[in-house]
């Protein structure tokens, strides 16, 4: 991708330069009337028709930079938004569950060896 774009750029600078120097003869820019006459330079045709270009092209390469800006600031706040909903939180412990419903240890059978050693006080 990057080969093409500098293909297309040199392409460009190429026909710009054709361009100029095709079209070096001078030409009257009147800049400001004045009382007697105006203000002019004479410039070559094509340093005008590139200086004219370039305040055509600036206003929409900075419209499209600001916008591109935006679309990047909005994407990152969405997705630091979705890391944050996908992170897993803990779910919370359960409520202690009331005496009469909490689960009661099973009797010992009284002829088990563990039943046997708890009336001794002996552990099994």
């Amino acid at each position: 991708m990057q080969i093409l774009r500098t293909i297309l750029w040199i392409v460009i600078t190429a026909v710009l330069v054709a361009f100029i120097s095709m079209n070096w003869g001078r030409a009257p820019v009147n800049i400001w009337p004045l009382e007697d006459g105006y203000l002019f330079f004479e410039w070559p045709v094509g340093v005008i028709a590139l200086v004219f270009f370039l305040l055509g092209l600036v206003p929409a390469w900075l419209f499209h930079r600001a916008a591109s800006w935006r679309q990047q600031r909005r994407i990152g706040q969405l997705e630091s938004a979705v890391r944050a909903a996908s992170t897993p939180v803990p779910a919370p412990p359960p409520p202690p569950l009331p005496a009469e419903l909490a689960p009661q240890p099973a009797p010992l059978a009284p002829d088990s060896p563990q039943a046997a050693s708890v009336l001794d006080g002996k552990p099994a």
